[in-house]
């Protein structure tokens, strides 16, 4: 027999709580350019996330659809301007809008080892990284520029025009959308320019971590 007033019970139920289904995620990225025969470290910075896009790629993506996952790496050289004086002017990474791109793409290439279009699986590949109990999760996506590559590159790196095809200062990550070279915009970021010539080696090592906001981890 239950002699609790019929109020009691009433507000029990009341104070029990729902699940808690609003905790959002935050997506990050992180960039290190260098020779890794040197190990000279050209570049070291966080970059620009579309949200936009990355809704939808990882959408496509939880859903095993055709489209939508990482593909391609490009490169730019309409990042910078530089003055008579050397002084560079940084633009802002394109992070909002349906045509979202670099502002002037100059060479791309797959990263994605499960490819057909990837040349070179063992060197441009992605992979990804978590630790239990943990609250996020890092795609890595790796890309090596060799040393024949791209072809038509100068010999050395000494040029002292920055807006060469090849002194790259932009670099983005696109999601596959059916045809190569032209899918989403899903990272942006601008840097100081970097030449590739015959002579170097260029690795690209780039961290998306994306994790959960409660607990949150600073990549």
């Amino acid at each position: 027999m239950n002699d609790q007033p019929e109020n009691m019970q009433d507000n029990k139920e009341q104070t029990v709580k729902k699940p808690d289904e609003k905790q959002g995620l935050n997506i990050e990225g992180y960039i290190k350019i260098f020779d890794p025969e040197s190990g000279t470290v050209y570049v070291d910075k966080k970059n620009a996330i579309h949200y936009e896009n990355f809704s939808v790629a990882l959408a496509k993506s939880i859903s095993n659809r055709t489209t939508g996952y990482i593909e391609e790496m490009h490169f730019g050289n309409g990042g910078t301007t530089v003055d008579a004086t050397g002084t560079i002017t940084y633009l802002t990474p394109n992070s909002s809008g349906d045509n979202a791109n670099l502002y002037n793409k100059t060479y791309s290439k797959s990263i994605n080892d499960t490819s057909s279009l990837n040349t070179d699986a063992s060197r441009n590949k992605i992979t990804t990284s978590h630790t239990n109990g943990t609250t996020y999760t890092d795609v890595i996506v790796t890309a090596l520029l060799d040393f024949g590559e791209p072809a038509g590159q100068s010999a050395f790196d000494n040029t002292t025009t920055l807006n060469d095809t090849f002194v790259f200062d932009e670099i983005g990550l696109f999601s596959w959308e059916g045809s190569a070279g032209e899918g989403n915009l899903l990272t942006h970021v601008i840097f100081h320019p970097v030449q590739k010539s015959l002579n170097r080696l260029i690795q690209i090592d780039y961290t998306i971590r994306i994790q959960s906001l409660t607990n949150f981890v600073d990549v």
